[in-house]
């Protein structure tokens, strides 16, 4: 949740004539507006970085049935912000060079997804004209699911930080394959990577095995969370000083770190922040039980997903909270795209845990999966999205509700090891771990 104060959405509020003239300015803005991670970031030049320089299978040795896309920075015309894509899946692979459909699209971020940015509806629009353009990563979306049915599994590697909803791809059907439609996250079991700085990792090489206890943090206004954890062993926190020791020296095996707070995005790294606790300070935090456990993170808070450029401090590269989870030696992290800053997302987030929770020999991604396509299922059908307005010029509250709640079951980006699990352990440990927990 958003550490700024809770506004209704711009749509959920207010009608008629005064709607308008507050709405129309705000979408021409986030039109214009680029993400924090890419606002003057010149595009890259040369080789695909971790590709090794060559385009020529450099996963051969990937699993069968696991598919990587990797997405790269580049010039596109005019030197505008652009992107190429390559992709492998064995002998299945997809080239596509930067162009006029492969920009920087801010319009279809998921960032925007708040009510003070573009409608819901638009922004789902908006990601359909965009995989539209992207016909030749269709079609091998499409072959590498041929090939191997349920057992895909599909790893977007995307450094470019131009925040492209990938699990909001729409894919189309394939008749002849007897091949359904639909958005790709729903469909195929989708995971995020990101390269992670200082430790020369590439993709993740191993499958986490996450088990033991939950350690927690708790905002005060996010400790209704805490109820979906009560069959499990458990230590939470309300005072973040005592959580980050636990961290640090923790006194059972742990399972999954789960931190349900506010969070903050920026411009700038320094204005990233989890729990009033900036970027920077958790990078200072040595979390040695990360490193002993390979614990699950899960952050339930805003923007905690986004990454940033970190050229305000003298390097070039993206920084975001879930790189630094991983580096500090998480099994994999659940965060999230953008603002999720009500109680029926708080809702989603407690429904998807406890469904992590209750299938320990389900990998993570396919729960998710699953979770993305239950409420593709209750959204109902795709071909027809609610329009921003209603006959008598008044918005369509209910509308855009249900797009925004379909959008936020899309906004829980997975990074890790495809085949990761997590097994927590049975009981109701209770214990204040040094002060402000329960």
């Amino acid at each position: 949740m958003s550490g700024e104060p809770q506004r209704g959405a711009r749509w959920l509020t207010g009608a008629g004539t005064m709607m308008r003239r507050a709405t129309v300015p705000g979408l021409k803005a986030a039109i214009r507006r680029e993400p924090a991670s890419v606002r003057h970031l010149r595009p890259a030049h040369g080789r695909p970085f971790g590709l090794g320089g060559s385009a020529a299978l450099p996963y051969a040795r990937l699993d069968e049935g696991v598919a990587v896309l990797r997405v790269v920075r580049a010039d596109g015309h005019g030197s505008q912000d652009a992107y190429r894509l390559y992709g492998w899946c064995g002998e299945l692979t997809v080239t596509c060079s930067a162009g006029p459909t492969r920009l920087a699209a801010p319009a279809v971020s998921l960032g925007n997804a708040s009510g003070e940015g573009e409608y819901p509806s638009e922004i789902l629009r908006g990601t359909r004209l965009w995989s539209v353009n992207q016909a030749e990563l269709a079609d091998w979306i499409n072959r590498i699911r041929a090939r191997h049915g349920s057992a895909l599994r599909l790893i977007v590697w995307d450094d470019t930080g131009f925040e492209l909803p990938w699990e909001l791809f729409w894919v189309p059907p394939d008749h002849q394959s007897g091949l359904e439609g639909g958005l790709l996250g729903a469909l195929v079991v989708t995971t995020r990577w990101t390269t992670v700085h200082d430790i020369g990792q590439d993709l993740p090489r191993e499958t986490g095995d996450c088990r033991g206890r939950i350690l927690g943090y708790l905002h005060k206004d996010m400790a209704d969370d805490s109820r979906v954890f009560a069959p499990y062993a458990h230590q939470l926190h309300l005072e973040m000083t005592p959580f980050l020791q636990a961290l640090d020296n923790p006194a059972d095996r742990t399972g999954l770190v789960y931190m349900g707070c506010h969070g903050t995005y920026g411009d700038t790294v320094p204005r990233l922040s989890l729990g009033d606790r900036t970027w920077a300070e958790f990078n200072g935090e040595t979390m040695h039980g990360l490193r002993t456990d390979r614990a699950l993170v899960c952050l339930n808070a805003c923007h905690s997903g986004r990454f940033v450029d970190n050229r305000a401090q003298g390097e070039h590269v993206l920084r975001g909270f879930a790189e630094l989870f991983l580096r500090k030696g998480a099994g994999g992290c659940i965060v999230t795209a953008g603002k999720v800053g009500d109680q029926e997302a708080r809702a989603l987030v407690r429904r998807l845990v406890g469904e992590v929770a209750a299938h320990p020999e389900r990998p993570v991604t396919e729960t998710l999966r699953a979770f993305r396509a239950h409420a593709v299922e209750e959204f109902g059908s795709l071909a027809v999205i609610p329009t921003t307005r209603n006959d008598d010029g008044q918005v369509d509250r209910v509308g855009q509700k249900r797009v925004l709640r379909l959008l936020y079951a899309f906004m829980f980006h997975y990074y890790g090891h495809p085949l990761t699990t997590l097994r927590l352990a049975a009981g109701d440990e209770r214990s204040d771990g040094g002060g402000g927990g329960w």
